[in-house]
């Protein structure tokens, strides 16, 4: 009786270790630029409250109809973290998911609504003026699923400046050829909710400055290499989704140009059962990244 209850007992205390840390789901941020208020989720470390700490900060995004909560109902993201932290396998961090908007997290190419701008020139500043985090690029990276994935990588080439690494899960990426044979009402369902010049347009058509603005491949052929390489890149993908063309492609493009960069394929397909298994490693890339 007594082992068991000291087995119990060992049990509890573990578990507890897991459960010290902080969630608050759904908050909001008002946007001028768009008029209306975002919502976002935000991790906080054990600690966090009791401590002076200025922590690294990591952006970790939805995917397509997802919003702020997905990584924390779906992604198991609370539990490995604190997991993963416990281990030793990551550092202490505040992580935010804001909720992408179905907006593939870029303006709107009519002006309409400047999802994109929103991010870095409101979001960003507002959250790091909110939370004791470190403001440096080294300290700052950038996370996500499939259309946060490409999200993600997109706001880290672009604005090298600010993030330090990047670890994006299937992202979404499509090679010259499916944009072309993409079904219409699919290809408009998804590119065409941001890219607006792209509604209506078949075939060769849809490759118009608009889409090669956003897309991840002509951005890694066509950005400065130097300024490529100032980002650590991380991204996986599953051998059975239907993105990993794409994303094999990238993967091709930065090492025709020896962009310096971390491809994984594994098993899965487009799935939270893969995604929970890369959230893990692509944080301890991103804490790696941070490490001096």
């Amino acid at each position: 009786m007594k082992r068991f209850l000291l087995t119990i007992l060992a049990i509890v205390c573990f578990t507890s270790v897991y459960c010290q840390s902080e969630v608050h789901e759904s908050l909001e941020m008002e946007s001028k630029l768009l008029s209306h208020s975002i919502k976002y989720s935000v991790y906080l470390p054990d600690g966090y409250d009791t401590s002076q700490r200025l922590y690294p900060i990591v952006y970790l995004l939805n995917g397509f109809t997802g919003d702020e909560t997905d990584w924390i109902q779906f992604g198991n993201m609370q539990y490995t973290v604190d997991r993963e932290i416990q281990e030793g396998n990551i550092t202490e961090m505040v992580i935010i998911m804001p909720d992408g908007d179905d907006r593939l997290y870029m303006n709107k190419t009519d002006g309409t609504y400047p999802y994109g701008d929103m991010f870095i020139k409101e979001f960003i500043p507002f959250v790091e003026s909110k939370y004791r985090v470190r403001k440096d690029k080294q300290f700052r990276g950038i996370s996500g699923l499939s259309m946060g994935g490409a999200g993600s990588l997109n706001f880290a080439l672009r604005h090298h400046e600010l993030f330090g690494s990047c670890a994006a899960f299937s992202s979404g990426i499509l090679t010259d050829d499916e944009i072309l044979d993409a079904n219409q009402q699919n290809f408009e369902n998804y590119f065409a909710r941001a890219m607006t010049s792209l509604k209506g347009k078949k075939e060769n058509e849809r490759l118009n400055d608009d889409y090669k603005k956003y897309d991840l491949l002509n951005l890694a052929k066509t950005k400065d290499e130097e300024l490529l390489k100032s980002v650590k890149i991380y991204f996986d993908c599953g051998d059975d989704d239907f993105l990993s063309n794409g994303n094999a492609e990238l993967h091709m493009e930065l090492k025709k140009r020896n962009i310096p960069h971390e491809y994984r394929v594994r098993d899965g397909a487009h799935t939270w059962s893969f995604w929970r298994e890369s959230l893990p490693i692509g944080l301890k890339f991103i804490s790696e990244a941070m490490t001096r």
